[in-house]
């Protein structure tokens, strides 16, 4: 992982961005010995959200489907 002065940082912060992107992080040191680490976050989706699956039926064949799944007698 790369080191920069907080100066550099603030003067390629462009470029400072594209490396954390590629490499996972980067580090900023400021002259009190403070350190910062730069990291591209994690993009946020919803557990909900998943790949389909292509049944190939036709959206009239699930209607039909569901109707009769409604006019069964259970028990």
């Amino acid at each position: 992982m790369r080191e920069y002065s907080f100066t550099e940082a603030r003067q390629h912060f462009a470029s400072l961005l594209e490396e954390a992107k590629k490499e996972g992080a980067v580090c900023i040191k400021k002259r009190d010995g403070e350190s910062f680490y730069l990291k591209p976050a994690e993009p946020k989706t919803s557990p909900l959200d998943i790949k389909g699956v292509d049944l190939e039926i036709s959206s009239s064949e699930i209607v039909d489907i569901v109707r009769e799944g409604r006019e069964r007698k259970y028990g």
